[in-house]
């Protein structure tokens, strides 16, 4: 998709979009003498003007027929958020419309620079596809529209989206893609080499553990739920050194490219979808590209670990005890809770290497958060207030919410084993907590932390109004806000 800005509306052929707000009618004004029969469209229709709402018609002008586009910003709604769900809402509703150029007029909004720029991230997010295997599109399902002008803005609205909002829609590309791929395409190995040649000549260093590294740094835990898998396991290390002062902060997440429950496996209906519980380690190459791309002023690492769980003839059984990096030792009882088995040994790796003061883990960990949250937030855990805080600050500012859950000793008690230090899981009730206590089992004393729950965000079966239904490419814009917010003030 092009996006481009301009001061006026070009000559030719076009959709034309009008934002509205509310039941506002002034921004159609420049519609001249089709203004009054619109308007009165829009009355039959009793068409509101709330954020995302539209309403299509055709008018004359000059004697030819355009297709035209009212789309509601809403009262009360936050200007930028209205402003993303103007820019997706146009990508949606013209996308396989037949056109091929749309015309967004903000004159009469008062937008600035920086809302002309994010109408323009709405419309760049909404119109990702993924088209790779569909050989048989009908024509009316091909995507037509090709080109968005925006118009108004001021001139630094193109300089804006393009250093701020670019490489985020990149980031959030990547991870989308990486989400949406089947398992016999992204396995281990080859999430990481999708990976290296996407962030080739961003300035991203990266380094791989195989199965041989790993286990010579004593990774029972990870390598025990990729142990019934013929993919062997990998942990990507992606490093930007952006400047800043102190430690560096990690990302954390986990890949497991494919997630059969193991021994302990799950039910068939919809394991299809576990092709997507490598979501967070798609939220932390996404990120770490985006960071990369925009020349993030801070020093971050970004841990990745890369398994599939599988119930081979090898595999992992319940019962078993593993010996993590940490030198703690875990009973398994589920090996349908691997993702914090995972996260303990990667949790472990950045900080013996990397000595970080903060360390972000995002995991599609638990179906006890959709019980909590649904699909509308993800579940923040943290042992940091005022990181906690500043986190939830990112998610509001970003679309990617989330809800604080508590952690506290009674819940880590429930995680005590009687021949190991800990066991994978604790009882059914509380289950996102106690696996949330699992992980902080694995973070070093004077370590600021928190947890990210994403099972809930990582896909949707519905659609929004910067994303289509399937992967959504949540936590990149959480950790790019977040960097933005507290490591470049």
């Amino acid at each position: 998709m092009k996006i481009r800005f301009a001061d006026s509306r070009p000559a030719g052929d076009y959709a034309l979009v009008l934002p509205v707000p509310g039941k506002d009618r002034s921004t159609l004004a420049s519609l001249g003498a089709s203004q009054s029969s619109v308007v009165a469209a829009l009355d039959r229709a009793r068409f509101e003007g709330e954020a995302a709402s539209s309403s299509e018609q055709f008018i004359d002008d000059d004697g030819s027929v355009r297709r035209l586009i009212v789309v509601g910003t809403g009262v009360g709604t936050a200007p930028l958020d209205a402003a993303e769900k103007l820019g997706g809402t146009v990508a949606s509703k013209l996308q396989t419309s037949g056109e091929k150029t749309a015309v967004i007029d903000l004159t009469g909004l008062g937008y600035d620079a920086d809302a002309a720029a994010r109408v323009a991230l709405g419309a760049a997010l909404r119109s990702w596809r993924y088209d790779r295997y569909r050989t048989k599109l009908k024509d009316n399902q091909k995507p037509t529209l090709g080109e968005i002008v925006i118009v108004g803005g001021g001139a630094g609205a193109a300089k804006r989206y393009e250093q701020r909002w670019v490489p985020v829609v990149e980031g959030v590309s990547l991870t989308r893609e990486l989400v949406t791929e089947p398992a016999n395409i992204i396995y281990p190995e080859s999430f990481v080499e999708r990976v290296k040649a996407s962030v080739k000549g961003s300035g991203l260093d990266l380094e791989v553990l195989d199965r041989a590294a790993m286990e010579k740094l004593g990774m029972g835990a990870l390598l025990g739920v990729a142990q019934g898998s013929v993919r062997e396991g990998r942990l990507l290390i992606l490093k930007w050194n952006g400047g800043g002062k102190g430690q560096p902060t990690a990302f954390v997440g986990k890949g497991v490219t494919f997630d059969t429950g193991g021994i302990s496996i799950k039910p068939a209906a919809g394991m299809e979808m576990m092709k997507w519980d490598m979501g967070g380690a798609g939220a932390v190459v996404g990120a770490m590209k985006a960071l990369a791309l925009r020349k993030a002023k801070a020093s971050i690492v970004g841990i990745c670990g890369l398994v599939e769980n599988m119930p081979g003839g090898n595999a992992q059984r319940p019962g078993d005890v593993v010996t993590t990096m940490s030198g703690q030792t875990v009973e398994v009882i589920n090996t349908d809770a691997e993702g914090r088995l995972v996260l303990a040994d990667a949790v472990t790796y950045v900080q013996r290497n990397y000595k970080p003061g903060t360390i972000i883990d995002l995991a599609t960990l638990t179906g006890a958060i959709l019980i909590s949250l649904g699909h509308e937030w993800a579940g923040l855990f943290s042992n940091n207030d005022e990181l906690a805080g500043k986190l939830q600050s990112a998610g509001e500012e970003s679309g990617d919410k989330l809800w604080r859950m508590p952690l506290a000793e009674p819940f880590d008690r429930l995680i005590d084993s009687p021949i190991a230090d800990m066991k994978n899981v604790g009882p059914r009730e509380g289950g996102s907590i106690t696996a949330a206590q699992f992980i902080q089992r694995f973070v070093e004393n004077g370590v600021k932390w928190a947890h990210i729950d994403m099972a809930g965000k990582a896909w949707s079966d519905k659609a929004s109004a910067t994303y289509e239904k399937g992967a959504t490419g949540y936590g990149v814009r959480l950790l790019d806000q977040y960097v933005a917010d507290v490591l470049e003030r």
